[in-house]
């Protein structure tokens, strides 16, 4: 298959996937109820998806077929005509963000070559990346937290002191902080939404240098998959700690549940990944309702590493609830 099998019109159809199902959430905002907000946005996206002209699976989803009526894990995505595609996505990356109102909830999608996605369970996986820049191999999750920020360092040619990771706000993280810490570098701890997480690290203005913890599988896919299209190095490990999980992962033709993945094995081929703010955030502006609807868009693509911020102005908002 060529690297450019994916049509570029698919790039900006992404974009309005991603557009109405932040729109659909965005309603939500605030009012405090995670399951209504995560609905609204799957609603949404599914419907936006149907209308593209793609052959499409979903492979990272809302779980799996028993456990989501929509958009599960084998589900076919789209007309059933155009190219042969795995689909990852998460109509809402931060449900809890939006429900408190609070910041960087996004709307996340990508699109790859049919068989060119790391087609992961449902449970945790420790992960550690950075941007683009850095020779390859500078960061390992077979090394210690204090060896991975100290190699960081001296690519980017900065005191530790001056380095920053970003990692979960969780207790399973207690020790990992309190490790970066102790090294000198620091630390900013986020309450949700690992994928934009990881996506800080390619964007200087956010000042994240690093990211590094333990956060969902299917989030390190899209992550991967940004990562993909934008430059950065990422390693990934699933977390299977009982038999239960183990037989999940083969299930889903896991044959190695010790490995570790690189950013290729997560991800191959030509590749597309799209996000839409719904709240505020370090990286995308939120949706905002002035004479219409403003959405801000990050859309990327890995073979011709084009990365476009779309600011959109829609004046018809009743598209966004048409199934046409």
């Amino acid at each position: 298959m060529s690297d450019k099998t994916l049509d570029r019109v698919l790039t900006l159809e992404l974009v309005r996937v991603t557009e109405r199902a932040a729109v659909a959430a965005s309603y939500l905002i605030g009012r405090g109820n995670e399951k209504e907000a995560d609905q609204a946005a799957v609603d949404a996206m599914r419907t936006e998806l149907n209308q593209l002209n793609i052959d499409g699976e979903v492979v990272i989803g809302e779980g799996e077929r028993d456990e989501a009526p929509m958009l599960y894990i084998g589900e076919k995505i789209g007309t059933g005509k155009g190219p042969k595609v795995d689909i990852a996505l998460d109509p809402l990356e931060g449900t809890t963000l939006t429900a408190k109102g609070q910041a960087d909830a996004l709307t996340t999608i990508a699109m790859a070559e049919k068989g060119s996605l790391l087609n992961a369970p449902d449970v945790y996986m420790q992960k550690i990346a950075i941007g683009p820049g850095c020779p390859e191999g500078i960061i390992s999750l077979e090394e210690d937290p204090e060896k991975n920020v100290i190699e960081l360092g001296k690519a980017l040619n900065k005191p530790i002191e001056q380095i920053t990771v970003c990692v979960l706000d969780r207790p399973r993280h207690d020790n990992l902080i309190e490790t970066l810490r102790s090294v000198g570098s620091k630390v900013k701890l986020i309450q949700d939404g690992d994928i934009a997480g990881v996506i800080h690290t390619t964007e200087k203005a956010t000042g994240i240098d690093m990211y590094m913890g333990i956060g969902g599988a299917p989030e390190g896919v899209l992550a991967a998959a940004a990562l993909r299209c934008i430059g950065g190095q990422m390693q990934t490990k699933l977390v299977l700690e009982d038999q239960e999980k183990k037989d999940r992962a083969s299930k889903l033709g896991i044959k190695d549940v010790d490995k570790i993945y690189n950013l290729d094995d997560m991800v191959g081929g030509d590749a597309l990944f799209a996000a839409t703010g719904v709240t505020n955030g370090s990286i995308l502006s939120g949706i905002k309702i002035d004479e219409g609807i403003w959405t801000n868009t990050l859309v990327m693509r890995s073979s011709s590493k084009t990365v476009r911020w779309i600011t959109a102005h829609h004046q018809n908002i009743d598209k966004f609830n048409s199934t046409e």
